[in-house]
């Protein structure tokens, strides 16, 4: 009985499917497998997750780092500038002003710049619209061109059915006259007969009968 225990073991082992094998060469199971996937899935999803996290708040602290810079370098240039002027207030005052007529040519040319970007945009748009337009117009122009066939074939139709419905009560009306005519010529017939025109009339013959 053990061996035969053994011989069904064996068998059973060969028919299902091979365990798999981790770095680490132990045998990991399908269900073992299975949540291993799941788990790493999870793990992943939170490494995704804590990527994005890290990036956004990255972006943030840059953003904050950029403004507080930014708020840093106007203080210390209005520092810097309070100090020079007292050293050197007219050399200061035109170093300033070139830099502001600078900085003002700076952004009218970014802004000249800008407002051509848009108006090639909404140019591009409006050739958008127009050609959509253009192509709506040539569908409706065929649809409407369509419809204009069918209703002119429709209509040639119509006017060949009402053609033979005329013909056909032409001939129904001359079938018509020629009974007429055909009765009318038996009933001259009949009344000839009738009145013996034309010898037709049969004689008639009387005799009389002795009563005994």
């Amino acid at each position: 009985p053990s061996s035969r225990r053994d011989r069904e073991r064996d068998r059973d082992r060969a028919s299902s499917p091979p365990d798999r094998i981790d770095i680490f060469g132990r045998t990991v199971s399908k269900r073992s497998s299975l949540d291993e996937k799941q788990k790493r899935e999870e793990e992943e999803k939170k490494a995704e997750f804590e990527r994005q996290r890290k990036i956004r708040q990255q972006e943030i602290e840059e953003k904050l780092v950029e403004e507080e810079t930014a708020r840093r370098v106007e203080e210390l240039v209005a520092k810097r500038v309070e100090e020079e002027l007292e050293k050197r207030k007219d050399e200061i005052e035109r170093e300033v002003l070139r830099r502001v007529e600078e900085a003002k040519r700076i952004m009218e040319k970014q802004l000249l710049e800008e407002l051509e970007r848009q108006r090639q945009a909404e140019l591009a748009a409006q050739k958008a619209r127009e050609e959509e337009e253009r192509a709506k117009r040539e569908e409706l122009e065929r649809i409407l061109e369509e419809n204009n066939r069918k209703i002119a074939e429709a209509q040639a139709k119509l006017a060949e059915e009402q053609l033979k419905i005329v013909e056909e009560q032409r001939k129904i009306h001359e079938e018509r006259m020629k009974l007429e005519q055909e009765r009318q010529r038996q009933q001259k017939e009949e009344q000839k007969i009738i009145l013996g025109k034309g010898k037709s009339r049969p004689k008639l013959s009387f005799s009389l009968k002795s009563q005994d």
